[in-house]
């Protein structure tokens, strides 16, 4: 089934070449069925390379989804085209009234920065409160998830001694339905500066951590009804993400980290060696299927009220 976007949207053309099933808004009305409605709230300056990545992950279930690309009004992004922000994003004062079925919200490269010092810290948590009300269930990537757990239960993030990038290899601690089909270990890309304490969430009765590693830390943690996601990796990461991100690094610092299990020998001329993209993929379709499709009421203005 197909993800609904805009019939210019440039990652249209991106994901039809992958024989990826995309279809305008116009098309879509004239399906008599009630599509998923997920907003994205991309915070990533690299809001195209973003928003294509996850659209290519939503597109891979049989659930038909429509998208509301979010940006924040509080701070302009000045690493993408103010003409693509205008044709393709809102802001959220223009869906504060709306229901989801289900919301993202990416990282964001502010991670060495205190919480209340980002621009645009204040629309966050209004856009967190909003997701407790108003959506069904919320993936928080990344700085997302630090932001997110700090948000709702005052669990603070740690600086790294230097920045982790790679690949690690994450074992599952968790069953449930986020992780049906996972095998007991899996890759997963992760790329920060920081991090949260396996013990702080440990310490919230409501989290379940569902996947970690001897590397990276928690990789996966969801509140016990799913309606909170935490992923603290990237399963949405194209194969040259991290080598773009080492080759950025490189203009910046001297001597940059070189991303782990990344390239083959650990030699950037070697190529990449891509093993993180089918559970990634795996993760995406569990939780749209199993944690929004199956839960979220037809009615999505009745998100919240109790179960019958």
């Amino acid at each position: 089934m197909p993800v609904i976007i805009p019939k210019e949207l440039p990652a249209k053309d991106t994901l039809s070449r992958e024989h990826i099933f995309v279809m305008d808004r116009g098309r879509a009305k004239t399906q008599d069925i009630r599509p998923l409605k997920v907003a994205i709230v991309n915070l990533m300056p690299t809001k195209i390379e973003t928003e294509t990545q996850l659209l290519r992950m939503l597109s891979n279930t049989p659930l038909q989804v429509e998208v509301d690309l979010v940006k924040t009004a509080s701070y302009e992004s000045q690493n993408t085209g103010k003409e693509h922000l205008k044709k393709f994003y809102t802001t959220f004062d223009s869906i504060k009234d709306n229901f989801y079925d289900a919301m993202i919200v990416t990282g964001a490269p502010v991670e060495r920065m205190d919480f209340s010092e980002v621009d645009y810290w204040e629309e966050l948590t209004e856009i967190l409160d909003f997701a407790e009300k108003q959506v069904y269930s919320t993936m928080f990537i990344c700085w997302a998830a630090q932001a997110a757990l700090y948000h709702y239960f005052n669990i603070p993030k740690y600086p790294l001694r230097k920045k982790l990038t790679g690949v690690f290899e994450n074992e599952v601690t968790g069953e449930t339905v986020l992780t049906r089909g996972f095998d007991h270990s899996f890759y997963a890309p992760h790329s920060r500066y920081t991090y949260c304490r396996e013990q702080d969430l440990e310490g919230i009765w409501d989290l379940n951590i569902l996947a970690k590693s001897n590397e990276a830390g928690v990789h996966l943690a969801a509140t016990k009804d799913h309606r909170k996601i935490f992923v603290f990796g990237h399963s949405e990461y194209d194969a040259d993400t991290l080598d773009k991100e080492y080759q950025r690094d490189r203009l910046k610092e001297t001597l940059p980290p070189l991303p782990e299990n990344y390239y083959r020998g650990n030699d950037p001329h070697k190529g990449i060696r891509v093993q993180w993209k089918a559970h990634g993929n795996l993760l995406f379709s569990n939780w749209l299927n199993y944690c929004v499709y199956q839960e979220t009421p037809f009615d999505i203005r009745k998100i919240g009220e109790p179960k019958k």
